[in-house]
């Protein structure tokens, strides 16, 4: 068996994948598995993120548009799910490849154990010359169903295997200043070295009725995995032979190159990044703003503004600046509770007040909890 010293992780939407009508796409799988084929010949192993179990079952059920209430749409994921599963064996054994079915959660990742769990089952899956077919389990996964699509899927996978590159395809050819559907002269960007506000409202909404996500949950994924340091591509699906271009260096596309080094976050960062949903955030000041980007501190409470959600200590959290803008995210040192008292107020304020006064000997995200992308 050949060693390929490398990883490419691609994420293939609903809209790719499956038509109009919810039939799959049997011969993009055939190409795709053959593509497979050619990567293992250049040295590339492959791990697919496949989006599509909705969209294909549901007209197995008798749907004709996507249904709106939860159990019809996890029922199509789970009829969907098998059909997919059967596409993606068929296509890669006729490439001479064996693939693997992997269905992830977030309750599976939010516990730290389980992600570790999950990155060495992919991680050896890849060694044994495998390509695992990755999904979130819409069957039980409510929130994925209801809030967004596989492309924070596909960021997780990348940093699980430690991946060269990840390609999310799309029915789009990359990003633009503005949505071209919308906008004629909207200009395409091929390269996205900062990801700034400007490059967040230009993402703007792409969502079709297949999938459920839009370019601004790329743009989100291409965040993180530029935080990780591992490049990754926004392209159409429909380009020929898109990965083994791709894999030889042509730039197709738009490219997300991170500005530093890979491994310069931690594991556990990354875990934070990705592997729980947010329980709520933190809306903070300038001055913590800048003590968080530029000295690596961690966020006191004199520095939060307003704090949004329900939380307990422990539990994940946003970090926004005054824009409303992401700038961090990290485990909460204290409750909602506690923090809605401690906020803006300064240590010895905090140590004088009994209700609060534990807070004073930690912050409210320590700096070894908390990523800032």
């Amino acid at each position: 068996m050949p060693v390929c010293p490398k990883t490419m992780v691609v994420k293939i939407g609903s809209s790719t994948l499956v038509d109009s009508d919810g039939q799959i796409r049997s011969e993009f799988i055939a190409d795709l598995a053959r593509q497979a084929a050619r990567l293992r010949e250049l040295g590339w192993n492959l791990v697919v993120v496949s989006s599509g179990a909705i969209a294909s079952g549901a007209p197995l059920l008798g749907f004709h548009t996507r249904p709106t209430d939860m159990p019809s749409l996890q029922a199509c994921a789970s009829v969907g799910q098998c059909v997919l599963s059967a596409a993606w064996d068929e296509g890669f054994q006729s490439s001479g490849l064996i693939s693997s079915l992997v269905l992830i959660t977030r309750h599976d990742t939010a516990r730290r154990a389980s992600y570790l769990h999950a990155r060495d089952a992919l991680t050896r899956l890849v060694e044994l010359g495998v390509v695992p077919v990755v999904n979130e389990n819409d069957t039980v996964s409510v929130d994925e169903i209801r809030f967004g699509d596989n492309d924070t899927l596909a960021a997780l996978v990348s940093c699980l295997v430690s991946a060269d590159l990840c390609v999310i395809l799309s029915d789009i050819d990359g990003l633009y200043t503005a949505n071209p559907s919308l906008v004629p002269d909207a200009e395409f960007i091929p390269v996205v070295t900062r990801i700034d506000a400007s490059i967040v409202e230009g993402a703007g909404d792409s969502s079709g009725a297949v999938g459920t996500g839009g370019m601004i949950t790329k743009v989100q994924a291409a965040r993180i995995l530029m935080t990780a340091g591992i490049p990754s591509v926004i392209c159409s699906g429909a380009e020929p032979h898109v990965l083994e271009r791709l894999a030889t260096g042509e730039a197709i596309g738009t490219r997300f190159e991170p500005p530093r080094a890979r491994f310069d976050i931690a594991p556990r960062k990354l875990w934070i990044a990705l592997g729980d949903g947010a329980h709520g955030s933190l809306t903070i000041d300038e001055g913590a703003k800048a003590a968080l980007e530029q000295r690596g501190s961690s966020l006191l409470p004199v520095g939060i503004q307003k704090i949004s959600g329900s939380f307990s200590a422990g539990d994940i959290l946003d970090v926004r600046d005054q824009t409303g803008r992401i700038i961090a995210r990290g485990i909460a040192g204290a409750s909602s509770e506690v923090l809605e008292l401690a906020a803006g107020r300064r240590r010895e304020e905090i140590a004088a007040n009994r209700l609060i006064a534990e807070l004073a000997e930690h912050p409210a995200i320590h700096r070894d909890d908390l990523i800032v992308f």
